[in-house]
């Protein structure tokens, strides 16, 4: 079972939200809701009396976890679904026919139908939801064809299926359920203008509705039709109570993204939250470097334009904080870009402030996270780095140790590598290598210490800190050359040791006896490894330099061949391989070859 960080738990928030436990490799094991985050996340991690084997089994694979935090249970649980239904974690429970909450669908039809549906169909249709509670929404739905006449059939009814009589009333007319467009009993205007009432009355505009409904059920009960009576009363208490502690969104609404940052003198985390259809579909967060000297509308207006730089979908509205610098400009440029209107908004009230408010919590969160963990970072050094100041007794603890090596045969083609290694790993970015000047024949002495002073003095001249250890692949020889370059250079407090590949002996400046580590020593597991990869940068320079020197060579004796012709030989069949294997008429469709020279050419290299 891998450990979960328990500073990390303590951070959570006691709030409402949704939270993802991941593996190792980053997939999503589990999504989970909560009232309180951290008290539900440390029952995860603390197993009961009763724990069934499925949460153990996902107890020991959970490596990692992450938390949005949300301003209602509600609020979690419809944006848990989507993650649900997103990331279909192996823990949770995935519904095989990809049901979601229902949503109440008005179609885009000459004569519009109001349906339940769990299925986003972008024909223009416009969708209400989605709904926690399907029972209530069933109820609401219930109370919509009861009091709005709208058809319920799945009939295509068309102006001219009307005149043509295509179609007859069903028992829905006869009983006051519906008015009978498929016959043409009602008009367009008429019909739609009841379609709206009913979208008003799902929109929650029912005030009105409910003072008509109480008068329907008192004249019901004078009139002693009790039946009526009880069903308009529960007509009453289900739209009372229908979105009572929930939020009806209407996903036909522009799609938006929030837009946050959380900043700190040095760093900053930036926070783009995608709402979608009416509901939060995409959380991403980048982390800026950079930021001191500029205030906070000017890092929200640099990230504003990295993220939408190279975007292909750019909302109609993007809410803020506070006002970004460049506001102007970078509405009109994400006008141009997305070819309609692109409003940025900051919100001070209402649903939407509370939606960069929550944005905002996330952005800290984030940041105080990546603080920590960069905190950490600085603050850890592997066990190998610590044992090898320990075993070799080096003044400082070798953080960062730079290895060089040398490779040639018989003096030719000769270079020198560099590479770095930090805290124990890999600094690819700092691996340098180095052709070799001005010595004759094999002198491996002469030729590392050449590229070790290249090296330092370059280091010098840009101001940058010498390496904490300089290894070397080789004895004692190679060890005596370089400190005496350290010398001539004025660097000889620079820490150097030698590890020799046929007994792994290390050397040390000062020390007359090579000194030797246990084989399962972790100091000598990181020599091996840092020397392993100074001579494997080397040998494949090494090698391409003379793979390129031989190609050139052998076309260059070649009579009637220049740079162009030699250039133009290796771009067309790559390699002199392929030039061997070619016929005269093949290599005479090379541009700037002849007939005389492609022979030669083919004689040449078939000789």
């Amino acid at each position: 079972m891998v450990r979960i960080d328990e500073q990390k738990l303590k951070r959570v928030p006691m709030k409402p939200g949704v939270y993802l436990l991941n593996a190792e490799d980053g997939k999503t094991l589990y999504v989970g809701k909560a009232k309180y985050l951290r008290t539900r996340l440390r029952s995860h991690f603390r197993p009961g009396q009763r724990e069934d084997r499925k949460h153990r089994l996902m107890r020991e694979k959970v490596a990692d976890f992450s938390v949005i935090v949300t301003d209602s249970e509600v609020e979690a649980l419809i944006l848990e679904a989507n993650f649900i239904k997103e990331h279909k974690p192996r823990y949770n429970v995935n519904l095989k026919d990809d049901k979601s909450f229902p949503s109440i669908r008005v179609t885009n039809e000459h004569f519009s139908r109001i349906f339940l549906t769990r299925k986003i169909v972008k024909d223009g249709s416009r969708y209400f939801g989605p709904y926690t509670n399907a029972g209530a929404v069933r109820q609401l739905m219930r109370s919509i064809r009861d009091i709005f006449p709208i058809r319920t059939c799945k009939l295509r009814i068309t102006e001219r299926s009307i005149s043509e009589k295509r179609h007859k009333v069903c028992l829905n007319y006869h009983i006051g359920r519906c008015l009978g467009p498929c016959e043409g009993r009602v008009t367009h205007k008429g019909y739609s203008d009841i379609v709206e009432e009913a979208v008003n009355f799902i929109r929650g505009k029912r005030i009105g509705l409910l003072k008509s409904l109480k008068i329907k059920m008192q004249e019901a009960a004078g009139e002693q039709n009790f039946e009526d009576a009880a069903r308009i009363r529960d007509q009453i208490i289900a739209i009372e109570n229908f979105q009572s502690r929930q939020k009806v969104v209407d996903v036909h609404a522009p799609d938006r993204d929030i837009v946050t940052i959380a900043m700190d003198p040095n760093d900053a985390c930036g926070v783009v939250f995608n709402v979608r259809e009416g509901k939060i579909s995409n959380r991403v967060h980048f982390y800026l470097q950079g930021i001191e000297g500029f205030s906070s509308p000017e890092v929200l207006s640099s990230f504003i334009k990295q993220v939408y730089l190279n975007s292909d979908v750019i909302p109609g509205e993007i809410l803020v904080p506070e006002q970004p610098s460049e506001c102007e400009q970078i509405k009109s440029w994400l006008t141009g870009k997305r070819k309609k209107r692109v409003v940025i908004g900051v919100p001070s009230r209402g649903e939407k402030a509370k939606l960069v408010a929550m944005c905002t919590r996330n952005a800290e969160l984030l940041l105080e996270e990546l603080l920590l963990q960069k905190s950490a970072v600085r603050e850890r050094v592997p066990a190998s780095v610590r044992s090898l100041q320990s075993d070799l007794h080096l003044p400082r603890c070798p953080r960062y140790i730079e290895a060089f090596d040398v490779s040639n045969i018989a003096g030719q083609d000769a270079v020198a590598s560099m590479v770095a290694f930090k805290d124990g790993m890999p600094l690819k970015s700092a691996y340098r290598k180095y052709k070799i000047r001005d010595i004759e024949g094999a002198d491996d002495y002469r030729m590392l210490a050449q590229a070790v002073r290249r090296r330092l003095l370059r280091l010098k001249e840009e101001q940058k800190n010498p390496p904490d250890l300089i290894l070397l692949d080789g004895g004692k020889g190679q060890v005596s050359a370089v400190v005496q370059t350290l010398k001539e250079i004025e660097m000889e407090n620079l820490a150097v040791i030698g590890l020799a590949k046929r007994l792994e002996e290390i050397y040390i400046p000062g020390l007359s006896d090579a000194q030797t580590l246990p084989k399962s020593s972790p100091s000598l597991h990181l020599l091996q490894r840092i020397r392993d990869e100074a001579h494997r940068f080397a040998v494949t320079y090494h090698r391409a330099l003379r793979q390129k020197r031989m190609k050139a060579s052998r076309l260059d004796a070649i009579p009637g061949i220049g740079d162009a012709r030699r250039t133009a030989l290796l771009k067309r069949f790559g390699s002199l391989e392929e030039i061997k294997r070619a016929s005269v008429e093949e290599i005479m469709r090379v541009p700037g070859m002849n007939r005389k020279v492609a022979e030669s050419v083919r004689s040449a290299l078939n000789a």
